[in-house]
C-alpha cells in the first residue's frame, strides 16, 4: 500500500504546490498529488499549476493572510526553479 508520503515523493511537484491543489480543488492530499503529477507532465498542465499559485497568492494578499502569502510565494519560487521555462504571467 502506498502512503501519502510515497505519493508526494513520486510527484514532480513540491508539497506546498500539492497543498495548493488540494485546497483549491477540495481534494484529499493524496488525490491532489496524483492530479499534480498529471499536470506536471505537460506544459499546459504546468501552466495550470502556475496560474493556481498566482491566483492563490493574489487571494492571500487581498485577504491580508501574511503567513499563507509567504508560504505560497516560497512555493512559487520553488516551482519556477524546478520549471524554469514557465513564462511570467
Amino acid at each position: 500500500m502506498l502512503t501519502l508520503r510515497d505519493c508526494l515523493d513520486m510527484c514532480d511537484l513540491p508539497p506546498e504546490v500539492i497543498d495548493t491543489i488540494a485546497q483549491r480543488e477540495r481534494l484529499p492530499s493524496i488525490l491532489a498529488a496524483e492530479l499534480g503529477s498529471c499536470l506536471a507532465s505537460s506544459n499546459s498542465g504546468l501552466a495550470v499549476v502556475h496560474r493556481l499559485l498566482l491566483d492563490d497568492i493574489a487571494d492571500a494578499a487581498q485577504h491580508g493572510d501574511a503567513d499563507r502569502l509567504v508560504r505560497l510565494e516560497r512555493a512559487l519560487k520553488g516551482f519556477k526553479r524546478t520549471y524554469p521555462g514557465m513564462p511570467a504571467m
